[in-house]
């Protein structure tokens, strides 16, 4: 099972706490350092403010060498998907071709409304994200040479040079997820290279996944192509103190955490994981809350990762 790193830069981050944190996730071993792209926090004041996710991944390209980057997710609401696609084929050559691209199709209403952003009702909103996905991945996939067009009800794309392309083989991976039983199986079915199942029990997420592995069948794809992943707020120590203590750093019951989380010793955080993988996780985003507990890394790096392997 690989581990990936996963913030939420909003609830209140620099880029040098971001940096700090995606240079620990290489140093220790982590296969990838996630953001979310969100514009308002859901609680506390925020400070010093959000970051833009792109922008932010287009800085760490440089700045790390091994780990994959990425979204979870970036909201289709926030850019028009041309523009979208150029942003993550640059970060994709700017990173030597390590991106992914998490997309989903925005939910939180307040910070549109924070930011000037559209937010249509939720049946618009997922068309215009399947929309968004067949254009990014029409882009990138548009052979050199040629031109790429789309008509669609929300977005038309004419003549498109499809430039740039991604440098990575095979293409940027795109990641889709979430619980909806039709809609989003199906997509992910069509377009996606990973299904991701968030912060949800581990018998939930084999459902989940056994519903898009039934939509691939649909459609005639092998469903052993789409990896599967899951989310889980972190929360490790090496006694029940400081499990207590860092779930109080993030405003969480440390029980609570253990029942929904990845919390506990680091024996327990071993036994969770291996619940997950027995559901059909070949990856966990541990989503990390405290930025500046870098310690937190080290521990799961050295004593719970070498127990997945």
């Amino acid at each position: 099972m690989q581990l990936r790193i996963f913030t939420e830069p909003q609830m209140g981050a620099t880029y040098d706490d971001l940096l700090a944190v995606a240079r620990r996730t290489e140093e220790t071993g982590f296969d990838a350092f996630f953001r979310s792209d969100h514009y308002l926090t859901m609680g506390g004041d925020g400070l010093p403010g959000p970051t833009d996710a792109w922008v932010t991944l287009g800085g760490l390209a440089r700045e790390t060498s091994r780990i994959r980057l990425g979204t979870l997710m970036t909201a289709a609401t926030f850019r028009l998907p041309g523009p979208l696609a150029v942003s993550v084929a640059q970060v994709d050559q700017m990173s030597g071709g390590r991106v992914e691209l998490g997309i989903g199709a925005g939910w939180f209403a307040e910070e549109h409304q924070a930011y000037g952003i559209p937010f249509p009702e939720v049946g618009e909103r997922f068309d215009r994200y399947e929309e968004q996905v067949a254009v990014i991945t029409g882009l990138w996939r548009t052979p050199p040479g040629e031109t790429f067009d789309f008509v669609g009800t929300h977005y038309q794309v004419s003549g498109s040079p499809a430039l740039p392309k991604p440098v990575q083989e095979g293409g940027i991976p795109l990641l889709i997820g979430g619980g909806g039983k039709k809609r989003t199986p199906r997509l992910a079915a069509r377009y996606a290279d990973e299904f991701n199942v968030p912060f949800s029990s581990a018998e939930e997420n084999a459902r989940l996944f056994a519903g898009v592995r039934a939509a691939c069948e649909e459609v005639g794809r092998d469903p052993g192509s789409l990896a599967c992943s899951s989310a889980l707020v972190l929360c490790v120590g090496r006694d029940d103190a400081e499990v207590a203590h860092r779930a109080a750093a993030i405003g969480r019951d440390a029980d609570g955490l253990r029942a929904d989380g990845v919390a506990g010793s680091p024996a327990e955080a071993v036994d969770t994981l291996g619940r997950y993988a027995e559901a059909g996780a070949s990856r966990v985003y541990l989503q990390v809350l405290d930025l500046g507990d870098l310690d937190h890394l080290d521990l799961v790096a050295a004593e719970v990762a070498p127990q997945l392997s």
